[in-house]
């Protein structure tokens, strides 16, 4: 038995969309840095639904990282790391050097 093929996000004019896209899809997407982040939030949500039987939380982790994905999927990993250190850089009034770890940058802005 074959497995079927897994249609990919549609797609507008700008790029994928993402609004239907699953957590594989999403995964698939995202930069090294946000795609570890994702999962440890993923298992934590889907841990979180088992015991309370509620998929809210589940529902908005998806859809919070759905814009992700399409911000990363629209403007490559380059710029979408380049998006962090511009909000940074304003928030701060600080230069955010382009070798800083993500990670860092996102604690500047709170995230």
């Amino acid at each position: 038995m074959t497995a079927a093929a897994t249609p990919g996000p549609r797609h507008d004019r700008h790029g994928p969309l993402f609004s239907d896209a699953t957590a594989a899809e999403i995964r698939t997407v995202l930069i090294p840095e946000e795609a570890a982040e994702f999962e440890r939030q993923w298992r934590h949500v889907m841990a979180r639904a088992t015991e309370t039987l509620d998929l809210s939380e589940v529902l908005e982790t998806l859809e919070s990282w759905r814009r992700v994905a399409r911000l990363t999927a629209v403007n490559g990993a380059e710029a979408h790391r380049a998006m962090y250190r511009r909000a940074a850089a304003k928030l701060t009034g600080e230069d955010i050097p382009a070798d800083e770890p993500l990670l860092q940058t996102k604690a500047r802005l709170g995230l």
